[in-house]
Protein backbone atom coordinates (compact mmCIF):
# COMPACT_ATOMS: atom_id res chain seq x y z
CA UNK A 1 0.00 0.00 0.00
CA UNK A 2 1.68 3.24 -1.26
CA UNK A 3 0.60 7.02 0.77
CA UNK A 4 0.75 8.31 -2.75
CA UNK A 5 -2.05 6.29 -3.61
CA UNK A 6 -4.22 5.42 -0.77
CA UNK A 7 -6.87 2.72 -1.33
CA UNK A 8 -10.63 2.74 -0.52
CA UNK A 9 -13.52 4.74 -1.72
CA UNK A 10 -12.44 7.94 -0.80
CA UNK A 11 -9.48 8.66 -2.28
CA UNK A 12 -9.88 12.54 -1.56
CA UNK A 13 -10.24 11.77 1.59
CA UNK A 14 -7.43 9.61 2.45
CA UNK A 15 -5.10 12.20 0.63
CA UNK A 16 -6.16 14.99 2.81
CA UNK A 17 -5.22 12.86 5.98
CA UNK A 18 -1.57 12.34 5.18
CA UNK A 19 1.35 11.73 7.93
CA UNK A 20 3.74 14.54 7.17
CA UNK A 21 2.95 17.72 6.55
CA UNK A 22 3.59 19.04 3.43
CA UNK A 23 2.88 15.45 2.16
CA UNK A 24 5.36 13.36 -0.39
CA UNK A 25 4.70 14.56 -3.69
CA UNK A 26 2.12 16.78 -4.72
CA UNK A 27 3.49 20.43 -5.92
CA UNK A 28 6.40 20.62 -3.48
CA UNK A 29 9.74 18.51 -4.88
CA UNK A 30 11.82 15.70 -2.41
CA UNK A 31 13.84 17.87 -0.02
CA UNK A 32 12.19 21.34 0.45
CA UNK A 33 9.80 20.43 2.68
CA UNK A 34 10.34 22.56 5.76
CA UNK A 35 10.25 19.57 8.44
CA UNK A 36 11.98 16.55 6.17
CA UNK A 37 15.55 15.99 6.77
CA UNK A 38 16.92 16.03 2.64
CA UNK A 39 18.28 12.61 1.48
CA UNK A 40 21.61 13.73 0.12
CA UNK A 41 22.19 17.41 1.79
CA UNK A 42 24.04 20.17 -0.05
CA UNK A 43 27.19 21.14 1.69
CA UNK A 44 27.26 24.01 2.75
CA UNK A 45 30.24 26.39 3.77
CA UNK A 46 30.86 24.80 7.23
CA UNK A 47 30.76 21.13 6.31
CA UNK A 48 33.06 21.58 3.36
CA UNK A 49 35.36 23.35 5.94
CA UNK A 50 34.91 20.67 8.07
CA UNK A 51 35.66 18.28 5.24
CA UNK A 52 38.60 20.12 4.12
CA UNK A 53 39.87 20.25 8.08
CA UNK A 54 39.24 16.50 8.41
CA UNK A 55 41.36 15.76 5.19
CA UNK A 56 44.11 17.78 5.94
CA UNK A 57 43.87 15.66 9.39
CA UNK A 58 43.98 12.51 7.29
CA UNK A 59 47.05 13.77 5.21
CA UNK A 60 49.03 14.86 8.21
CA UNK A 61 48.12 11.33 10.10
CA UNK A 62 49.42 9.90 6.61
CA UNK A 63 52.60 12.00 6.25
CA UNK A 64 53.13 11.29 9.86
CA UNK A 65 52.57 6.96 9.04
CA UNK A 66 55.13 7.62 5.90
CA UNK A 67 57.87 9.41 8.26
CA UNK A 68 57.75 6.84 10.62
CA UNK A 69 58.44 4.29 8.27
CA UNK A 70 61.01 6.30 6.65
CA UNK A 71 62.83 6.81 10.13
CA UNK A 72 62.09 2.79 10.45
CA UNK A 73 63.50 2.07 7.41
CA UNK A 74 66.55 4.55 7.93
CA UNK A 75 67.18 2.49 11.57
CA UNK A 76 67.46 -0.78 9.79
CA UNK A 77 69.42 0.75 7.23
CA UNK A 78 71.84 1.97 9.86
CA UNK A 79 71.80 -1.27 11.90
CA UNK A 80 72.52 -3.57 8.67
CA UNK A 81 75.76 -1.13 8.26
CA UNK A 82 76.73 -1.10 12.05
CA UNK A 83 76.07 -4.97 11.68
CA UNK A 84 77.94 -4.82 8.11
CA UNK A 85 80.66 -2.87 9.67
CA UNK A 86 80.65 -5.21 13.02
CA UNK A 87 80.94 -8.41 11.18
CA UNK A 88 83.85 -7.50 8.88
CA UNK A 89 85.87 -6.04 12.04
CA UNK A 90 85.34 -9.77 13.77
CA UNK A 91 86.58 -11.61 10.13
CA UNK A 92 89.35 -9.21 10.25
CA UNK A 93 90.07 -9.79 13.88
CA UNK A 94 89.41 -13.94 13.95
CA UNK A 95 91.80 -14.09 10.74
CA UNK A 96 94.60 -11.88 12.74
CA UNK A 97 94.09 -14.18 15.55
CA UNK A 98 93.65 -17.23 13.63
CA UNK A 99 97.12 -16.21 11.82
CA UNK A 100 98.66 -15.16 15.22
CA UNK A 101 97.36 -19.02 16.62
CA UNK A 102 99.44 -19.88 13.45
CA UNK A 103 102.57 -18.28 14.36
CA UNK A 104 102.35 -19.51 17.91
CA UNK A 105 102.22 -23.17 16.88
CA UNK A 106 104.74 -23.20 13.91
CA UNK A 107 106.81 -21.99 16.77
CA UNK A 108 105.67 -24.34 19.49
CA UNK A 109 106.24 -27.33 16.61
CA UNK A 110 110.03 -26.14 15.74
CA UNK A 111 110.82 -25.81 19.50
CA UNK A 112 109.76 -29.73 19.92
CA UNK A 113 110.78 -30.68 16.65
CA UNK A 114 114.52 -29.42 18.14
CA UNK A 115 113.65 -31.39 21.34
CA UNK A 116 112.83 -33.97 19.39
CA UNK A 117 115.56 -34.21 17.52
CA UNK A 118 117.81 -34.16 20.27
CA UNK A 119 115.87 -36.52 22.30
CA UNK A 120 116.52 -38.83 18.91
CA UNK A 121 120.02 -38.40 18.90
CA UNK A 122 119.94 -39.11 22.85
CA UNK A 123 118.58 -42.47 21.36
CA UNK A 124 121.07 -42.89 18.88
CA UNK A 125 123.62 -42.67 21.08
CA UNK A 126 121.69 -45.00 24.09
CA UNK A 127 121.38 -47.79 20.98
CA UNK A 128 124.62 -47.31 20.45
CA UNK A 129 126.04 -48.04 23.79
CA UNK A 130 123.74 -51.06 23.92
CA UNK A 131 125.22 -52.19 21.03
CA UNK A 132 128.59 -52.16 22.67
CA UNK A 133 127.77 -53.54 25.44
CA UNK A 134 125.75 -56.36 24.02
CA UNK A 135 129.04 -56.73 21.76
CA UNK A 136 131.40 -56.77 25.05
CA UNK A 137 128.83 -59.26 26.75
CA UNK A 138 128.54 -61.38 23.57
CA UNK A 139 132.65 -61.61 23.61
CA UNK A 140 132.52 -62.18 27.70
CA UNK A 141 130.00 -65.27 27.01
CA UNK A 142 131.79 -66.82 23.94
CA UNK A 143 134.84 -66.41 26.67
CA UNK A 144 132.64 -68.11 29.58
CA UNK A 145 132.03 -70.65 27.43
CA UNK A 146 134.86 -71.29 25.90
CA UNK A 147 136.45 -71.29 29.44
CA UNK A 148 133.58 -74.06 30.83
CA UNK A 149 134.38 -76.26 27.65
CA UNK A 150 138.24 -76.20 28.27
CA UNK A 151 137.42 -77.01 32.13
CA UNK A 152 134.66 -79.86 31.21
CA UNK A 153 137.36 -81.34 28.40
CA UNK A 154 140.10 -81.46 30.30
CA UNK A 155 140.52 -84.71 32.38
CA UNK A 156 140.12 -84.89 35.84
CA UNK A 157 143.84 -85.72 37.25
Amino acid sequence: MSLEEPEGPEPEAAAGDRPFPGGLGGDEPPGKGPDRPCPEPALGPCSSMYFASLDATVEGLQQQVQDVFSRINDGRKEDHRVLSGFRDSLLQKVSELAEQLEERLFHIYGFHNELIQERLQALTEVMESVEEVQAELRHICCTVEAAYRDLCLQPEA
